[in-house]
């Protein structure tokens, strides 16, 4: 799908959101949000990260005259903990022992924003994950790659030794990825056309 015509800015600097959207033919520019990813924990993950999404997306769209700016957000949730990035080595293994042998639930809100006409929508996606047993050893070794330390739950779905760690998943995998393509794509289009309409 190519949207030449379109300006679309992606308030994120993850590079599998990047590639997860120009995979499906998107052109774009990135300009990440400066928001910082503060968790209400008054409120349920799916508010949570769909709150993040338009926060991100609005800061962004403030700065721009025109432009679809989309803002993403994701979390992973065991036992009804929040599980964001880890902030060192320690606490990824920490954070991956903690998700041995079990299924996490992984949330992911995206927000679109017209900047011209202010309008917006937001919607979550959620996917639930089974690990299997991990060894000690397995996640000395994954996290001394540094893969784990800029993923969400502390480890990656897609294009690394965290692949291994994953059993089975309900729901979409793109999700997991941290950006759920399909349904994305969607709301996307539906959005788009009820722009033309005005």
């Amino acid at each position: 799908m190519h949207d030449r015509k379109l300006h679309l800015v992606l308030a994120s600097a993850s590079p599998r959101r990047r590639a997860l959207l120009k995979q499906i033919g998107l052109r774009f520019k990135v300009i990440p949000s400066n928001i910082k990813e503060l968790i209400n924990k008054d409120l349920s993950p799916a508010v949570n990260v769909k709150q993040l999404a338009f926060k991100k997306a609005s800061e962004v769209a403030k700065r721009l005259k025109e432009g679809i700016v989309i803002g993403a957000d994701t979390v992973v949730i065991l036992d009804g903990m929040i599980i964001k990035k880890p902030k060192s080595k320690a606490e990824a293994k920490k954070m991956l022992r903690m998700l041995s042998d079990r299924i996490h639930t992984v949330y992911t809100g995206c927000s679109l924003i017209d900047v011209r006409s202010g309008k917006h929508i937001e919607f979550v996606e959620k996917t639930k994950v089974k690990f299997r047993k991990l060894e000690d050893s397995e996640i000395d070794l994954y996290v001394r790659t540094g893969a784990p330390l800029d993923k969400a739950g502390a480890y990656g779905i897609q294009d690394d030794f965290g692949a291994v760690f994953i059993e089975k998943i309900e729901g979409c995998y793109y999700n997991v990825v941290g950006f759920p393509l399909a349904r994305f794509y969607t709301i996307y289009r539906k959005f788009i056309k009820s722009l033309e309409r005005k």
